[in-house]
Protein backbone atom coordinates (compact mmCIF):
# COMPACT_ATOMS: atom_id res chain seq x y z
CA UNK A 1 0.00 0.00 0.00
CA UNK A 2 1.32 3.59 -0.87
CA UNK A 3 2.35 5.66 1.55
CA UNK A 4 0.04 9.51 1.48
CA UNK A 5 2.35 12.35 1.44
CA UNK A 6 1.30 16.00 1.50
CA UNK A 7 1.36 18.86 -0.79
CA UNK A 8 0.65 22.83 0.74
CA UNK A 9 -2.75 22.64 1.37
CA UNK A 10 -2.34 19.24 3.25
CA UNK A 11 -4.29 17.61 0.17
CA UNK A 12 -2.66 14.09 -0.23
CA UNK A 13 -0.91 14.10 -3.27
CA UNK A 14 -1.42 10.72 -3.90
CA UNK A 15 -5.17 10.63 -3.59
CA UNK A 16 -5.69 10.24 -7.48
CA UNK A 17 -3.50 6.80 -7.32
CA UNK A 18 -5.62 5.70 -4.33
CA UNK A 19 -9.28 6.64 -5.56
CA UNK A 20 -8.44 4.84 -9.02
CA UNK A 21 -7.35 1.81 -6.84
CA UNK A 22 -9.10 1.96 -4.12
CA UNK A 23 -12.50 3.61 -4.29
CA UNK A 24 -15.32 2.19 -6.43
CA UNK A 25 -17.34 4.99 -7.44
CA UNK A 26 -21.35 4.90 -8.09
CA UNK A 27 -22.58 4.77 -11.65
CA UNK A 28 -19.30 5.72 -13.35
CA UNK A 29 -17.41 4.43 -16.12
CA UNK A 30 -13.89 3.63 -13.82
CA UNK A 31 -12.53 2.60 -16.84
CA UNK A 32 -12.50 6.19 -18.28
CA UNK A 33 -10.27 7.18 -15.89
CA UNK A 34 -6.17 7.06 -16.09
CA UNK A 35 -3.12 8.77 -15.67
CA UNK A 36 -4.12 11.30 -17.55
CA UNK A 37 -7.64 11.35 -17.04
CA UNK A 38 -7.96 12.65 -13.04
CA UNK A 39 -11.26 11.50 -11.01
CA UNK A 40 -12.00 14.92 -10.20
CA UNK A 41 -11.57 15.08 -6.35
CA UNK A 42 -13.82 18.19 -4.45
CA UNK A 43 -12.65 18.86 -1.32
CA UNK A 44 -14.78 21.67 0.28
CA UNK A 45 -17.96 23.63 -0.16
CA UNK A 46 -19.41 27.09 0.73
CA UNK A 47 -22.75 28.57 -0.24
CA UNK A 48 -23.64 27.91 -4.01
CA UNK A 49 -19.70 26.65 -4.75
CA UNK A 50 -17.14 23.53 -4.06
CA UNK A 51 -13.61 23.15 -4.49
CA UNK A 52 -11.68 21.02 -5.96
CA UNK A 53 -8.28 19.10 -5.04
CA UNK A 54 -6.62 21.76 -7.01
CA UNK A 55 -8.55 25.00 -5.20
CA UNK A 56 -10.32 25.84 -8.62
CA UNK A 57 -13.91 26.62 -7.80
CA UNK A 58 -17.37 25.48 -9.47
CA UNK A 59 -20.66 26.51 -9.61
CA UNK A 60 -22.68 23.42 -7.84
CA UNK A 61 -25.30 23.52 -10.08
CA UNK A 62 -26.74 20.39 -9.20
CA UNK A 63 -27.17 20.73 -6.01
CA UNK A 64 -24.62 17.43 -5.19
CA UNK A 65 -27.20 15.45 -6.76
CA UNK A 66 -30.52 17.67 -6.02
CA UNK A 67 -30.01 17.01 -1.94
CA UNK A 68 -27.63 20.61 -0.65
CA UNK A 69 -30.51 22.20 -0.50
CA UNK A 70 -29.42 24.54 2.15
CA UNK A 71 -26.59 25.13 0.88
CA UNK A 72 -22.98 24.16 1.22
CA UNK A 73 -20.55 25.09 4.92
CA UNK A 74 -23.44 25.85 7.12
CA UNK A 75 -21.57 25.01 10.33
CA UNK A 76 -24.73 25.59 12.27
CA UNK A 77 -25.75 21.82 10.80
CA UNK A 78 -22.70 20.36 11.59
CA UNK A 79 -22.50 22.37 14.98
CA UNK A 80 -26.05 20.36 15.55
CA UNK A 81 -24.69 17.11 14.78
CA UNK A 82 -21.78 18.44 16.94
CA UNK A 83 -24.04 18.98 20.26
CA UNK A 84 -26.59 15.71 19.37
CA UNK A 85 -23.38 13.33 19.18
CA UNK A 86 -22.50 14.14 22.62
CA UNK A 87 -26.35 13.75 23.99
CA UNK A 88 -26.73 10.68 22.78
CA UNK A 89 -24.89 8.96 19.61
CA UNK A 90 -27.12 6.56 18.61
CA UNK A 91 -30.29 4.49 19.28
CA UNK A 92 -32.77 2.63 17.51
CA UNK A 93 -36.24 3.17 16.87
CA UNK A 94 -37.01 -0.16 17.05
CA UNK A 95 -39.49 -0.61 19.84
CA UNK A 96 -37.86 2.22 21.07
CA UNK A 97 -37.86 6.28 20.90
CA UNK A 98 -35.48 8.87 21.20
CA UNK A 99 -36.27 13.08 21.56
CA UNK A 100 -35.08 13.70 18.16
CA UNK A 101 -37.05 11.47 16.24
CA UNK A 102 -39.74 12.27 17.67
CA UNK A 103 -39.35 15.92 17.38
CA UNK A 104 -38.29 15.41 13.84
CA UNK A 105 -41.57 13.33 13.10
CA UNK A 106 -44.13 16.01 14.75
CA UNK A 107 -42.43 18.51 12.68
CA UNK A 108 -42.62 16.77 9.28
CA UNK A 109 -45.99 16.45 10.20
CA UNK A 110 -46.78 19.42 10.56
CA UNK A 111 -45.30 20.42 7.33
CA UNK A 112 -46.87 17.77 5.00
CA UNK A 113 -50.30 18.10 3.26
CA UNK A 114 -53.50 16.86 4.25
CA UNK A 115 -53.80 13.75 6.95
CA UNK A 116 -49.95 12.80 6.11
CA UNK A 117 -49.26 12.63 9.96
CA UNK A 118 -47.20 9.25 10.24
CA UNK A 119 -43.86 9.71 9.63
CA UNK A 120 -41.60 6.25 8.63
CA UNK A 121 -37.70 7.01 8.65
CA UNK A 122 -35.52 5.49 6.62
CA UNK A 123 -31.34 5.77 6.00
CA UNK A 124 -32.64 6.87 2.39
CA UNK A 125 -34.52 7.99 -1.11
CA UNK A 126 -34.42 4.45 -2.47
CA UNK A 127 -35.12 2.84 1.05
CA UNK A 128 -37.71 5.61 1.10
CA UNK A 129 -39.52 3.85 -1.97
CA UNK A 130 -38.75 0.86 -0.99
CA UNK A 131 -40.74 1.42 1.99
CA UNK A 132 -43.59 3.21 0.47
CA UNK A 133 -44.09 0.20 -1.78
CA UNK A 134 -43.95 -2.49 0.46
CA UNK A 135 -46.33 -0.88 2.54
CA UNK A 136 -48.60 -0.75 -0.35
CA UNK A 137 -48.77 -3.70 -0.77
CA UNK A 138 -49.33 -4.50 3.23
CA UNK A 139 -52.25 -2.01 3.67
CA UNK A 140 -54.75 -3.63 1.10
CA UNK A 141 -52.97 -7.36 2.21
CA UNK A 142 -54.15 -5.85 6.32
CA UNK A 143 -57.92 -4.93 4.91
CA UNK A 144 -58.07 -8.23 2.84
CA UNK A 145 -57.20 -7.49 -0.53
CA UNK A 146 -53.96 -9.52 -0.72
CA UNK A 147 -53.62 -9.40 -4.33
CA UNK A 148 -53.13 -5.91 -4.36
CA UNK A 149 -49.21 -6.32 -5.29
CA UNK A 150 -48.73 -4.30 -8.04
CA UNK A 151 -47.79 -0.59 -9.33
CA UNK A 152 -47.87 0.97 -11.85
CA UNK A 153 -44.94 3.50 -12.88
CA UNK A 154 -43.87 6.32 -15.86
CA UNK A 155 -41.27 5.24 -18.35
CA UNK A 156 -38.29 6.49 -18.08
CA UNK A 157 -39.14 7.52 -14.83
CA UNK A 158 -35.96 6.56 -11.95
CA UNK A 159 -37.03 5.74 -8.56
CA UNK A 160 -34.16 4.00 -7.00
CA UNK A 161 -31.79 0.70 -7.51
CA UNK A 162 -33.12 -1.53 -4.52
CA UNK A 163 -34.82 -4.78 -6.31
CA UNK A 164 -38.06 -3.76 -5.09
CA UNK A 165 -38.00 0.48 -6.17
CA UNK A 166 -35.64 -0.99 -9.20
CA UNK A 167 -39.02 -2.75 -10.90
CA UNK A 168 -40.83 0.70 -10.62
CA UNK A 169 -37.60 2.43 -12.27
CA UNK A 170 -38.52 3.13 -15.87
CA UNK A 171 -35.32 2.87 -17.24
CA UNK A 172 -34.27 -0.39 -19.57
CA UNK A 173 -30.84 0.30 -19.36
CA UNK A 174 -30.53 0.30 -15.30
CA UNK A 175 -33.44 -2.62 -15.09
CA UNK A 176 -32.07 -4.89 -17.65
CA UNK A 177 -28.61 -5.96 -16.06
CA UNK A 178 -30.34 -7.19 -12.77
CA UNK A 179 -33.14 -9.18 -13.65
CA UNK A 180 -35.35 -10.50 -12.67
CA UNK A 181 -36.71 -7.89 -10.94
CA UNK A 182 -39.32 -8.05 -7.36
CA UNK A 183 -42.18 -9.01 -9.63
CA UNK A 184 -44.95 -6.24 -9.82
CA UNK A 185 -43.54 -3.53 -11.84
CA UNK A 186 -45.93 -1.92 -14.74
CA UNK A 187 -44.95 1.26 -16.55
CA UNK A 188 -47.64 3.68 -18.92
CA UNK A 189 -46.35 6.83 -20.54
CA UNK A 190 -45.02 10.15 -19.10
CA UNK A 191 -46.13 13.59 -19.35
CA UNK A 192 -42.80 14.58 -21.80
CA UNK A 193 -45.23 17.20 -23.77
CA UNK A 194 -42.48 18.42 -25.77
CA UNK A 195 -42.83 14.82 -27.75
CA UNK A 196 -46.76 14.95 -27.86
CA UNK A 197 -48.67 16.04 -31.09
CA UNK A 198 -50.14 19.13 -30.86
CA UNK A 199 -53.72 18.22 -30.73
CA UNK A 200 -53.59 15.55 -27.47
CA UNK A 201 -55.70 16.05 -24.46
CA UNK A 202 -53.75 17.28 -21.58
CA UNK A 203 -54.99 14.49 -19.20
CA UNK A 204 -54.06 11.69 -22.12
CA UNK A 205 -51.21 10.24 -19.69
CA UNK A 206 -53.46 10.30 -16.83
CA UNK A 207 -56.16 8.50 -18.82
CA UNK A 208 -52.93 5.73 -19.36
CA UNK A 209 -53.33 4.99 -16.36
CA UNK A 210 -56.86 4.07 -15.55
CA UNK A 211 -56.96 2.42 -18.75
CA UNK A 212 -53.35 -0.04 -17.51
CA UNK A 213 -54.98 -0.45 -14.16
CA UNK A 214 -57.94 -2.07 -16.11
CA UNK A 215 -55.74 -3.97 -18.11
CA UNK A 216 -53.89 -5.28 -14.91
CA UNK A 217 -57.10 -5.69 -13.26
CA UNK A 218 -58.16 -3.45 -10.47
CA UNK A 219 -57.74 -5.83 -7.61
CA UNK A 220 -54.22 -6.76 -8.52
CA UNK A 221 -52.98 -2.86 -8.39
CA UNK A 222 -51.66 -1.42 -5.14
CA UNK A 223 -50.36 1.67 -5.71
CA UNK A 224 -49.44 4.27 -8.53
CA UNK A 225 -45.86 5.69 -8.00
CA UNK A 226 -45.44 9.14 -9.37
CA UNK A 227 -42.93 11.97 -9.32
CA UNK A 228 -44.52 15.79 -9.07
CA UNK A 229 -41.78 16.85 -11.58
CA UNK A 230 -40.18 13.44 -13.26
CA UNK A 231 -36.21 13.81 -13.12
CA UNK A 232 -34.62 11.17 -15.69
CA UNK A 233 -35.69 12.39 -19.22
CA UNK A 234 -35.00 16.06 -17.87
CA UNK A 235 -37.96 17.08 -15.81
CA UNK A 236 -41.07 16.70 -17.44
CA UNK A 237 -43.75 18.62 -15.70
CA UNK A 238 -47.42 17.39 -15.69
CA UNK A 239 -50.19 19.00 -17.60
CA UNK A 240 -52.56 21.00 -16.15
CA UNK A 241 -54.97 18.38 -14.78
CA UNK A 242 -53.17 15.41 -14.95
CA UNK A 243 -52.77 14.83 -11.11
CA UNK A 244 -56.17 15.97 -10.02
CA UNK A 245 -57.49 12.95 -12.30
CA UNK A 246 -54.75 10.93 -11.46
CA UNK A 247 -56.39 11.06 -7.95
CA UNK A 248 -59.55 10.44 -9.10
CA UNK A 249 -58.66 7.16 -11.04
CA UNK A 250 -56.75 6.08 -7.55
CA UNK A 251 -60.09 6.78 -5.60
CA UNK A 252 -61.87 4.97 -7.91
CA UNK A 253 -59.75 1.48 -7.55
CA UNK A 254 -58.92 2.13 -4.10
CA UNK A 255 -55.54 2.32 -5.70
CA UNK A 256 -53.18 4.00 -2.93
CA UNK A 257 -50.73 7.46 -5.07
CA UNK A 258 -47.24 8.05 -3.95
CA UNK A 259 -45.75 10.53 -4.48
CA UNK A 260 -41.85 10.29 -4.85
CA UNK A 261 -40.03 13.25 -3.52
CA UNK A 262 -36.84 12.04 -3.48
CA UNK A 263 -35.95 15.52 -5.00
CA UNK A 264 -38.98 17.32 -5.47
CA UNK A 265 -39.62 18.28 -1.36
CA UNK A 266 -37.71 20.50 0.62
CA UNK A 267 -38.22 23.70 -1.84
CA UNK A 268 -36.68 22.23 -4.84
CA UNK A 269 -40.21 23.31 -6.46
CA UNK A 270 -40.74 26.65 -4.26
CA UNK A 271 -42.81 24.13 -1.60
CA UNK A 272 -41.74 22.05 1.04
CA UNK A 273 -43.59 19.79 -0.82
CA UNK A 274 -43.89 19.26 -4.43
CA UNK A 275 -46.95 18.62 -4.66
CA UNK A 276 -48.34 21.18 -2.99
CA UNK A 277 -47.09 22.78 -5.91
CA UNK A 278 -49.79 20.92 -8.34
CA UNK A 279 -52.32 21.07 -6.03
CA UNK A 280 -52.81 17.33 -5.07
CA UNK A 281 -53.20 15.40 -2.27
CA UNK A 282 -50.98 12.29 -1.89
CA UNK A 283 -51.46 9.16 0.05
CA UNK A 284 -47.77 8.21 0.86
CA UNK A 285 -44.70 10.92 0.22
CA UNK A 286 -41.27 9.67 -0.14
CA UNK A 287 -38.35 11.83 0.68
CA UNK A 288 -34.63 11.95 1.60
CA UNK A 289 -31.67 14.20 -0.18
CA UNK A 290 -32.42 17.94 1.20
CA UNK A 291 -34.43 17.03 4.16
CA UNK A 292 -31.08 17.28 5.80
CA UNK A 293 -29.60 19.10 2.72
CA UNK A 294 -27.30 16.34 2.35
CA UNK A 295 -25.13 17.21 5.56
CA UNK A 296 -25.97 13.36 7.03
CA UNK A 297 -27.68 10.52 5.13
CA UNK A 298 -31.57 10.47 6.03
CA UNK A 299 -34.66 9.66 4.30
CA UNK A 300 -38.52 9.43 5.08
CA UNK A 301 -41.47 7.66 4.41
CA UNK A 302 -44.87 10.11 5.39
CA UNK A 303 -48.14 8.14 5.47
CA UNK A 304 -51.72 9.16 5.36
CA UNK A 305 -53.55 8.48 8.88
CA UNK A 306 -56.23 6.35 6.50
CA UNK A 307 -52.98 4.38 5.56
CA UNK A 308 -51.35 3.54 8.55
CA UNK A 309 -54.56 3.05 10.35
CA UNK A 310 -54.45 -0.67 10.37
CA UNK A 311 -50.77 -1.33 11.79
CA UNK A 312 -52.04 0.66 15.04
CA UNK A 313 -54.04 -1.67 16.42
CA UNK A 314 -53.87 -4.81 18.21
CA UNK A 315 -50.97 -6.85 17.44
CA UNK A 316 -49.94 -5.47 14.06
CA UNK A 317 -46.96 -4.18 12.85
CA UNK A 318 -45.21 -3.22 9.63
CA UNK A 319 -42.89 -5.62 9.78
CA UNK A 320 -40.13 -3.24 7.86
CA UNK A 321 -37.20 -0.99 9.28
CA UNK A 322 -33.73 -0.20 8.75
CA UNK A 323 -31.19 -0.33 11.79
CA UNK A 324 -29.82 3.39 11.11
CA UNK A 325 -33.40 4.96 10.10
CA UNK A 326 -34.15 7.85 12.61
CA UNK A 327 -30.61 8.46 13.69
CA UNK A 328 -30.63 11.04 16.18
CA UNK A 329 -27.67 12.76 14.61
CA UNK A 330 -29.53 13.00 11.30
CA UNK A 331 -32.67 14.06 12.85
CA UNK A 332 -30.63 16.73 14.67
CA UNK A 333 -29.50 17.29 11.59
CA UNK A 334 -32.54 17.44 10.03
CA UNK A 335 -34.38 19.44 12.64
CA UNK A 336 -31.79 22.54 12.03
CA UNK A 337 -32.37 22.29 8.23
CA UNK A 338 -35.70 22.57 8.61
CA UNK A 339 -35.52 25.62 10.74
CA UNK A 340 -32.34 27.25 8.18
CA UNK A 341 -35.67 27.08 5.65
CA UNK A 342 -38.15 28.84 7.59
CA UNK A 343 -35.66 31.77 9.03
CA UNK A 344 -34.41 32.49 5.72
CA UNK A 345 -37.98 31.20 3.72
CA UNK A 346 -35.89 29.21 1.49
CA UNK A 347 -39.38 28.41 -0.40
CA UNK A 348 -40.39 32.24 -0.98
CA UNK A 349 -36.79 32.76 -2.47
CA UNK A 350 -37.39 30.27 -5.15
CA UNK A 351 -40.83 31.18 -6.38
CA UNK A 352 -39.67 34.61 -6.32
CA UNK A 353 -36.52 33.97 -8.27
CA UNK A 354 -37.41 31.24 -10.36
CA UNK A 355 -38.99 33.40 -13.59
CA UNK A 356 -35.51 35.12 -13.66
CA UNK A 357 -33.70 31.46 -13.66
CA UNK A 358 -36.09 30.05 -15.91
CA UNK A 359 -35.81 33.20 -18.51
CA UNK A 360 -32.30 33.18 -18.25
CA UNK A 361 -32.50 29.33 -19.35
CA UNK A 362 -34.89 30.61 -22.31
CA UNK A 363 -32.69 33.09 -23.59
CA UNK A 364 -30.53 30.17 -24.91
CA UNK A 365 -33.27 28.97 -27.48
CA UNK A 366 -31.58 30.97 -30.32
CA UNK A 367 -28.80 28.49 -30.50
CA UNK A 368 -30.31 25.60 -32.92
CA UNK A 369 -29.02 22.54 -30.59
CA UNK A 370 -31.53 24.15 -27.57
CA UNK A 371 -34.57 22.17 -28.34
CA UNK A 372 -36.76 22.73 -25.28
CA UNK A 373 -36.54 24.29 -21.79
CA UNK A 374 -38.77 22.70 -18.93
CA UNK A 375 -39.04 22.61 -15.52
CA UNK A 376 -40.47 23.89 -12.28
CA UNK A 377 -38.84 25.96 -9.51
CA UNK A 378 -34.73 25.58 -9.43
CA UNK A 379 -35.70 22.09 -10.81
CA UNK A 380 -34.72 23.01 -14.81
CA UNK A 381 -33.57 21.17 -18.10
CA UNK A 382 -32.61 21.81 -21.52
CA UNK A 383 -33.27 19.66 -24.20
CA UNK A 384 -30.75 18.97 -26.98
CA UNK A 385 -31.81 18.29 -30.51
CA UNK A 386 -30.35 17.78 -34.15
CA UNK A 387 -32.94 20.17 -35.39
CA UNK A 388 -35.21 22.75 -33.88
CA UNK A 389 -38.09 22.60 -36.39
CA UNK A 390 -38.47 18.87 -36.49
CA UNK A 391 -37.68 18.52 -33.09
CA UNK A 392 -35.27 15.28 -34.81
CA UNK A 393 -33.08 13.60 -31.48
CA UNK A 394 -29.41 12.27 -31.47
CA UNK A 395 -28.66 8.71 -32.28
CA UNK A 396 -26.90 6.63 -29.34
CA UNK A 397 -23.69 7.06 -31.08
CA UNK A 398 -24.23 11.35 -31.70
CA UNK A 399 -25.47 10.93 -28.60
CA UNK A 400 -22.41 10.05 -26.58
CA UNK A 401 -20.52 12.08 -28.81
CA UNK A 402 -22.19 14.59 -27.34
CA UNK A 403 -22.95 14.34 -24.12
CA UNK A 404 -19.68 12.43 -22.45
CA UNK A 405 -17.19 13.53 -25.58
CA UNK A 406 -17.87 16.92 -25.33
CA UNK A 407 -20.32 18.78 -23.03
CA UNK A 408 -19.80 16.88 -19.62
CA UNK A 409 -16.19 17.81 -19.87
CA UNK A 410 -16.48 21.13 -21.16
CA UNK A 411 -19.20 22.82 -18.50
CA UNK A 412 -16.54 21.11 -15.44
CA UNK A 413 -13.89 22.88 -17.27
CA UNK A 414 -15.44 26.06 -17.24
CA UNK A 415 -16.30 25.69 -13.78
CA UNK A 416 -19.99 24.34 -13.72
CA UNK A 417 -21.55 21.30 -12.19
CA UNK A 418 -24.61 20.47 -13.44
CA UNK A 419 -25.89 16.88 -15.33
CA UNK A 420 -25.26 15.57 -19.22
CA UNK A 421 -27.71 12.93 -19.01
CA UNK A 422 -29.58 10.43 -21.89
CA UNK A 423 -32.01 8.50 -19.88
CA UNK A 424 -34.42 9.82 -21.85
CA UNK A 425 -33.70 12.00 -25.12
CA UNK A 426 -29.86 13.89 -24.63
CA UNK A 427 -30.95 16.84 -21.71
CA UNK A 428 -28.44 18.90 -19.64
CA UNK A 429 -30.43 19.05 -15.92
CA UNK A 430 -30.11 22.00 -13.26
CA UNK A 431 -30.89 22.26 -9.69
CA UNK A 432 -28.96 25.06 -7.67
CA UNK A 433 -29.16 25.19 -4.08
CA UNK A 434 -32.13 27.09 -2.85
CA UNK A 435 -29.61 30.19 -2.00
CA UNK A 436 -28.70 30.89 -5.47
CA UNK A 437 -30.15 34.34 -7.39
CA UNK A 438 -29.15 36.27 -10.36
CA UNK A 439 -25.48 36.53 -9.75
CA UNK A 440 -25.40 32.13 -9.92
CA UNK A 441 -27.87 32.80 -12.73
CA UNK A 442 -25.81 35.08 -14.98
CA UNK A 443 -22.48 32.76 -14.00
CA UNK A 444 -24.49 29.73 -15.44
CA UNK A 445 -25.46 31.65 -18.73
CA UNK A 446 -21.89 33.05 -19.03
CA UNK A 447 -20.94 29.09 -18.94
CA UNK A 448 -23.62 27.62 -20.59
CA UNK A 449 -23.68 29.96 -24.03
CA UNK A 450 -20.46 29.26 -25.26
CA UNK A 451 -20.22 25.88 -24.57
CA UNK A 452 -23.77 25.16 -25.57
CA UNK A 453 -22.42 26.98 -29.53
CA UNK A 454 -19.59 25.20 -29.74
CA UNK A 455 -21.49 22.03 -29.24
CA UNK A 456 -24.00 22.85 -31.87
CA UNK A 457 -20.93 23.77 -34.35
CA UNK A 458 -19.53 20.26 -33.56
CA UNK A 459 -22.72 18.46 -34.57
CA UNK A 460 -23.09 19.95 -37.69
CA UNK A 461 -19.76 18.75 -38.85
Amino acid sequence: MSTATSNQTGIETDLQEQARRHLWMHFSRMGGYSETSEIPIITRGEGAYVYDDHGKRYLDGLSGLFCVNAGHGRTELAEAAARQGAELDFFVIWSYAHPRAIELATKIASLAPGDLNRVFFTSGGGEAVESALKLARNYHRMRGNGQKAKHIAREVAYHGTTLGALSATGVTDLRSQFEPLAPGGCHVPNTNIYRWPEDREPVWAADAIEERILFEGPETVSAVILEPVQNAGGCFVPPDGYFQRVREICDKYDVLLISDEVICAWGRLGHFFGCERFDYQPDIITSAKALTSAYIPMGAMIASDKVAEPFMEGTSSFAHGFTFAGHPIAAAVALANIEIFEREDLCGHVRANEGGFREMLESLRDIPIVGDVRGAGYFQAIELVKDQGTKQSFNDEESEKLLRGFLSGALYERGLICRADDRGDPVIQFSPPLICGPEQFEEIHDVLRPVLTEASQMMRN
